[in-house]
């Protein structure tokens, strides 16, 4: 029997659960001073106060999430008078939907599905609080989606005022936004109410991505079966998409691989293999972050393949009808989330003529844009 092949009874996975994109990590590194920015907002929380309320903004896969659930468990060592609710808002995309949530946090049932207005259970919740002398900490985690369904205005704008409704009602909401460039602007009269703590979350540098893989990698497989060629190969792949969770992702599909050849180590080609079936998968779920115009005007682009700035907005403007302000910031975007590459030729009227080209593959953009 060859010494190097895997018995049917064998694995090469120590704990596989940290590859798992739900595992909060004990060591969270390279985040300090954004987990200390949140535990700021929110300790008058711990004082019987109403916390200030904080906007997390970044890439896909930056940690955000992690960071609040990471606050989150801290705090509730350390006092029961405060509830903390996070709510997915890629799941739960209408203001009923969000209100269940926090409704079932608090009373450990669900509400009925129908038959029920939000305005009454908004009103349970708050009485709730308020009996109890609770405050909550409500987390919209991706609240790009509420955007997209026209509820993010109102979500926020009945939270941040309930207490005008409620006397004694304390609530702080953490708006989770998966986004670069310029954010979502929110209606004036919620501006006027949510004036947050904005916390930002630039993508991990590739010394950070080497250091969080290979930490998982400890923790996740026996010794000997990453090599440092496969965790550099592994590291380059997230460095391109800026989104953490496809490393995690990409250890957990690549063991498997490994696994199923009998091997005791994983190879270069199990990686490649893995990111082959995983990448559009990523992929998309980074472009449904983007709006509408914004697609749109990705989609133009992988059409294009490469395309003149001037060329470009001709036929952006023709599709949506906005205004080269709106375009040029878009591309912008787009570029600096690494969906499109835009260098500088020497050609033009004044030497330099831009020219904006899809960083993926053409046809897998538009397969994750149909």
């Amino acid at each position: 029997m060859d010494k190097d092949m895997l018995m049917w009874d064998e694995t090469i996975f120590r704990d596989g659960s940290v590859l798992e994109l739900d595992h909060l990590p004990d060591h969270f590194s390279h985040r300090d001073s954004q987990v200390q920015s949140l535990m700021y907002s929110l300790r008058p929380a711990l004082r019987g106060m109403r916390p200030v309320n904080s906007l997390l903004s970044g890439p896909p896969g930056t940690g955000k999430t992690t960071t609040v659930m990471k606050v989150f468990e801290e705090m509730k060592k350390h006092t029961q008078d405060v509830v903390f609710v996070k709510v997915n808002c890629q799941m739960d995309s209408t203001k009923f939907a969000v209100i269940a949530r926090v409704y079932k946090a608090l009373f450990k049932v669900s509400p009925p599905a129908s038959g029920v207005a939000f305005r009454k259970l908004f009103e349970k919740v708050m009485n709730f609080l308020i009996e109890n002398e609770k405050t909550l900490v409500l987390c919209l985690d991706d609240i790009n989606y509420l955007y997209h369904e026209g509820n993010a205005d109102d979500v926020m704008y009945s939270m941040l005022r309930a207490h005008e409704q409620f006397p004694g009602a304390r609530v702080g909401v953490i708006a989770i936004v998966s986004d670069t460039g310029k954010l979502y602007q929110f209606d004036p009269k919620v501006n006027s109410v949510f004036l947050p703590e904005e916390v930002a979350f630039p993508r991990y540098e590739y010394d950070e991505l080497q250091d969080i893989l290979g930490r998982r990698i400890d923790l996740a497989f026996y010794p000997n079966v990453v090599s440092d060629e496969v965790k550099d190969s592994i590291v380059e792949y997230v460095d391109m998409t800026g989104d953490l969770r496809v490393g995690i992702d990409l250890l957990k599909r690549s063991g498997l691989n490994a696994e199923r050849r009998s091997s005791r180590t994983i190879s270069v080609d199990d990686v490649e293999d893995a990111y082959e079936k995983s990448r559009l998968l990523h992929l998309g779920r980074s472009i449904m972050s983007l709006t509408s115009d914004e697609r749109a005007l990705l989609g133009l682009i992988a059409k294009q393949k490469e395309c003149q700035t001037g060329d470009l907005y001709k036929l952006f403007h023709e599709l949506t009808g906005l205004g080269y302000t709106r375009f040029y910031d878009m591309v912008n975007k787009l570029n600096d989330a690494r969906y499109v590459t835009t260098d500088f030729s020497g050609k033009g009227t004044r030497g330099r003529t831009r020219i904006v080209k899809p960083r993926y593959h053409p046809e897998d953009i538009l397969k994750c844009l149909e």
